[in-house]
């Protein structure tokens, strides 16, 4: 399933849980209900199902055909041709909408996501904890940091040298979030 500006949406992820848990096995039988069912989804992000802005209209659901819903009972074969016509005409101006959403959408993320992240600087000479496994796997009972380090330059907004406390600088650059403030 395709990721929705990287997060996957819980509607989404709880359809494809309800309903393949309930089959077990026979997952490949129910895969084209569970896809028309994320086809047909409105999204948050656009504010329009996937099926809207490829065929621009909404797609019938299958409780639509069973209850006979008003748009099935006033849908008329003989001018469903033009009516299609006109509804591709609009899927332009559709898309045009749903993009100004997207970016809107990613305007609101990314403001609601600066606004719970506490940015961590650090000034030359601060003493420092890194973390211990960016350079490879540690084991559960191994320290997650190492330290402590003094910082030696800042290279830019979040990235920083390290040296050890004898003097000799540490080779790589570390980000920001891989060091935390050592407090004697």
């Amino acid at each position: 399933m395709p990721q929705s500006n990287g997060q996957t949406e819980v509607t989404n992820r709880a359809i494809l849980k309800t309903r393949l848990d309930e089959t077990k096995g026979n997952w490949v039988n129910e895969l084209p209900g569970v896809l028309w069912a994320y086809r047909t989804t409105p999204r948050k992000s656009i504010g329009e199902s996937l099926f809207n802005l490829v065929y621009g209209k909404e797609g019938v659901i299958p409780a639509e055909i069973g209850e006979e819903t008003l748009r099935i009972q006033q849908h008329e074969p003989e001018t469903n041709d033009v009516e299609h016509l006109v509804d591709l005409d609009l899927l332009g101006e559709v898309k045009d909408a749903a993009s100004t959403r997207v970016e809107e959408y990613k305007r609101r993320m990314a403001k609601a996501y600066n606004a719970r992240i506490h940015r961590k600087s650090f000034q030359v000479q601060d003493l420092v904890w890194r973390r211990s496994d960016i350079q490879g796997n540690i084991g559960k009972l191994d320290t997650k940091w190492k330290g402590p380090y003094q910082v030696a330059e800042t290279i830019e907004n979040a990235i920083y040298k390290l040296k050890r406390l004898d003097g000799k600088e540490v080779p790589w650059t570390w980000y920001a979030s891989n060091l935390k403030n050592f407090y004697i």
